[in-house]
């Protein structure tokens, strides 16, 4: 009770700080209009006008330098004819009441008037201070009342949170919307259960963790999951993002979560999710990188995780794609109790996926979604969702009314290679180049035995730069790939530079992203794999941001760096000799294989592989190599 008691005055204490700022900050900026406007006025005033004394303005009437005057109970004004030293302005003088003014002014033949019926002063005062007054204050309004949207209300606001409630089922999300994700949705059912039936948990002792951490690559579906987790619990839900935090203003972001946790237990049981955690809960280690309003905010967000009660169901979502970077503090039991991890699908997790996404599409009934996820390893939620929608987008422009084979298929090579570019001409020299060069890959994956069947060779050019490619797909899902597989991986890769080399015997430009990717898995297997003798098992390299790009970062000397390039070439030297080798020895099949290549544009997997085993060029004494082409 004592503590609650000290969190409620800590939270008055914070509200009357807010409120005393806001009154400061109105007031700052009413004394800085009042003070532009008096300027205004000062500046205006000297610009266009001028006093002169009485006896300047009698030598001006003498020498009949005055166009007209008007005079009025205590002031004179003046308006000079042009060419006076006055030049432009408007002379005023005092009214000291001389009797023969009027006769002076006919004399000089000049216009004059009295003060008008209408009141001036009211008149002035409403063009010098009440219309400033009313377009600084427009101008306010307009300037802060679109940041005060953005930051959660208007000018007085600035520390309100901006996340984004949702009521109790109005997600419309439940775990059946989410599939390939089974591990993850068992990790969270323990909190759903808990934010169903608290008193069976709390009898026992146990206590509700106060958050869990969603992490994996982009695209897995960790905030698909998180409203889910809202849908099943029928609980409200607050969804905002790491970066709705940090603004302009220090302090603003400390003020905004201290106004969600505030929110939060008033609406207990909740749920508060916070995408991208990663923009307020980066490392305070690296010192370089600090930022004060950073921070701020997470060491409020760090005070508010521990401050909550965590018997009034109260549970905080994180989710993120660079677990590395977080600070250590945020992820420590009592905090984020959990993490799940939301990783890439396997092949049953994809196929479930798709039919997620299937469900609300129009398919023919032969439809087979397994061979769509045994063409797609590696891909996420978000992938297989654009693949479906491609295929119906493909199937309404060739005007059918359901989704077929084909219409998947062609969706997952829009999404790998990029749409077909028939409009681009090439050269018959260019198409026969690239014809072979696409075979050579082929052929040495058929001749290799640790290698993936291949699918599809097609020369067709493709709007992601391809002139062609070579789609090879695994039998079965892998999890572990030996040096072998990868050694003959890397061949596969270089076979398209060898077979221009055998039958052309010059090279081209073709090869540049095989090169690179047959570097890179090279690479790897000396730095990440230890698959040399040289350096055994020595970690060379560690794997930084492994659900991003998962770009390696070495550790060793410059000394060793030289020397694992060298390493590397070896490794390439050696896979490019065999695949020159192979492609050699099978000269006339790589020439029969490109010409029916160049004259169908495509060919499929079985066509190409039933020319292979017809072949009667391939030794039957070299197994070892021609193992997958006997099959």
């Amino acid at each position: 009770m004592n503590n609650q008691n000290n969190k409620n005055t800590k939270n008055n204490k914070n509200d009357d700080d807010n409120n005393n700022k806001k009154w400061k900050f109105g007031a700052v900026y009413i004394v800085a209009v009042l003070g532009v406007i008096m300027l205004f006025n000062y500046a205006k005033s000297s610009f266009y006008t001028k006093e002169v004394t009485y006896d300047e303005f009698l030598a001006l009437l003498n020498n009949k330098q005055i166009e007209e005057v008007s005079i009025a109970r205590d002031k004179i004004t003046i308006d000079p004819k042009d060419g006076t030293v006055y030049g432009d302005k408007i002379l005023y003088t005092a009214n000291i009441g001389d009797k023969d003014l009027v006769t002076g002014l006919k004399s000089a033949g000049v216009k004059f008037s009295g003060p008008v019926a209408s009141n001036p002063l009211l008149l002035e005062i409403l063009i010098t201070w009440v219309g400033p007054l009313l377009f600084f204050f427009l101008i306010g309004r307009l300037m802060f009342g679109r940041m005060g949207k953005k930051m959660g209300g208007g000018v007085m606001s600035f520390g309100k949170n901006t996340a984004k409630l949702y009521a109790e089922n109005e997600t419309g999300i439940t775990f059946k919307d989410v599939a390939g994700q089974e591990e993850a949705k068992e990790s969270l059912k323990e909190i759903v259960d808990f934010l169903h039936q608290p008193q069976k948990y709390t009898e026992i002792g146990a206590k509700l963790p106060k958050g869990a951490l969603l992490v994996g690559p982009p695209g897995t579906g960790k905030t698909l999951l998180a409203k889910a987790v809202a849908g099943e619990a029928h609980v409200p839900f607050f969804s905002l993002s790491g970066s709705d935090f940090v603004e302009m203003f220090v302090g603003m972001g400390a003020a905004r979560v201290r106004d969600l946790f505030k929110q939060a237990e008033e609406k207990a049981p909740c749920i508060i999710f916070i995408d991208e955690i990663d923009a307020i809960g980066k490392s305070r280690d690296n010192a370089m990188g600090s930022n004060d309003e950073r921070e701020q905010t997470l060491n409020q967000l760090l005070a508010e995780m521990d401050g909550f009660d965590p018997t009034k169901g109260v549970v905080i979502l994180g989710a993120t794609n660079r677990p590395e970077i977080l600070d250590k503090a945020l992820l420590r039991p009592g905090r984020f109790d959990r993490r799940v991890i939301v990783d890439r699908p396997d092949l049953k997790g994809r196929e479930d996926v798709l039919k997620v996404h299937a469900k609300d599409v129009k398919m023919e009934e032969d439809i087979d979604l397994t061979a769509v996820a045994k063409a797609t390893p590696g891909a996420v939620g978000a992938d297989l969702a654009n693949i479906v929608n491609e295929a119906a987008l493909r199937a309404v422009k060739q005007g059918r009314k359901l989704v077929n084979q084909e219409d998947l298929e062609e969706s997952v090579e829009v999404i790998l290679a990029g749409k077909e570019k028939r409009d681009r001409i090439m050269s018959d020299k260019e198409k026969r180049i690239v014809a072979f060069h696409e075979v050579g890959h082929a052929l040495v994956a058929a001749l290799l035995k640790n290698t993936d069947p291949v699918h599809k060779i097609t020369i067709v050019p493709r709007t992601m730069g391809a002139l062609g490619y070579t789609l090879q797909l695994p039998d079965e899902e892998k999890y572990l790939v030996s040096k072998e597989e990868m050694m003959d991986q890397i061949t596969v890769m270089l076979g398209g530079r060898a077979a221009e080399e055998v039958e052309f015997n010059s090279i081209s430009t073709g090869a540049s992203n095989d090169i690179e990717r047959a570097t890179q898995t090279a690479r790897n297997m000396v730095t990440i794999y230890g698959m040399t003798e040289e350096f055994d098992m020595m970690a060379l390299e560690s794997v930084s941001n492994r659900y991003l790009d998962g770009r390696p970062v070495q550790n060793c000397s410059a000394k060793t760096s030289a020397r694992i390039d060298e390493v590397t070439l070896e490794i390439i030297k050696e896979c490019h000799d065999k695949a020159k080798q192979l492609l050699k020895g099978n000269s006339n099949l790589l020439t029969t294989i490109s010409e029916k290549l160049l004259e169908k544009e495509t060919l499929l997997g079985d066509e190409f592989m039933s020319m292979v085993n017809e072949s009667s060029e391939i030794p039957s004494e070299s197994s070892d190599n021609t193992g997958k082409a006997l099959e």
